[in-house]
């Protein structure tokens, strides 16, 4: 079984309980904006809050959650990924509550969505978007998945690794879809294959660059390849002051 076996697997066995939990109110939700036509044509850049991951393990806890998703939009996040997994990620879905009461941008909820709960605990906790990721899903799940985020105001950020997986995507109706160069079963990364399915999407698609970034030449490459928008996470959790570092990477992303 590769890693992402594994984190359905737990899936599964944390879902009964979720769907028994009582919710708050969701707040407003915020509008996402990452197009590069809506942002003077400058790459948007997404931070990641986890701390800790099946590739890296163990990331820095200097600073805590609403501390981190200060400093991250004090230095020019456009939006903020919040892991909420917490057998694999050390994360939580009251996360998000701690990021939103400190920040302005939009929010998205980092989860292995495969069921309509997560939906809504995703809502419920201050998510503007939800990550959902084909590689998790069958054709049929993505599409409802897609409808259901949409039925609940929340933005649908849709994953694929692959060309057919970016199809599926695409037939589920996804305006917002994130390549990531990270294989989910093997952790192998893969610049040039996520390059290869980013050009693949069309250009009424919102096009987002997933994981591999560390450096501002990094940045720099993803600005030349047409992406409206790239996460950073890794090398942003490694630092336990990640100011510097951002500051340089929004200094690359402005071309």
């Amino acid at each position: 079984m590769g890693v992402l076996s594994d984190i359905l697997a737990r899936k599964a066995l944390e879902l009964p309980a979720l769907r028994q939990r009582r919710l708050p109110a969701p707040p407003p939700r915020r509008p996402v904006s990452l197009a590069r036509s809506a942002n003077a044509d400058r790459l948007s850049l997404i931070t990641e809050i986890k701390f800790r991951s099946p590739s890296a393990g163990k990331l820095s806890t200097a600073l805590g959650v609403a501390e981190r998703a200060a400093v991250y939009e004090r230095s020019g996040a456009s939006m903020l990924s919040v892991l909420c997994d917490s057998h694999f990620f050390d994360g939580e879905y009251e996360h998000l509550t701690q990021a939103r009461a400190v920040t302005t941008v939009p929010l998205l909820c980092k989860e292995f969505v495969v069921d309509p709960a997560q939906l809504d605990a995703a809502r419920a906790f201050g998510a503007d978007a939800v990550l959902l990721i084909v590689r998790c899903l069958t054709a049929p799940q993505t599409r409802e998945l897609v409808a259901g985020a949409k039925a609940r105001d929340l933005v649908p950020f849709v994953e694929v690794t692959t060309v057919d997986e970016l199809a599926v995507a695409l037939d589920a109706g996804a305006e917002l879809i994130g390549v990531n160069a990270r294989d989910l079963d093997t952790l192998v990364m893969d610049a040039e294959r996520a390059a290869r399915v980013l050009a693949a999407i069309p250009e009424h698609v919102v096009r987002v660059h997933l994981s591999g970034l560390a450096k501002p030449s990094d940045v720099q490459r993803i600005v030349q390849s047409g992406a409206d928008a790239a996460l950073v996470g890794e090398a942003l959790m490694r630092a336990d002051d990640p100011a510097p570092l951002l500051g340089s990477l929004v200094a690359a992303a402005r071309g």
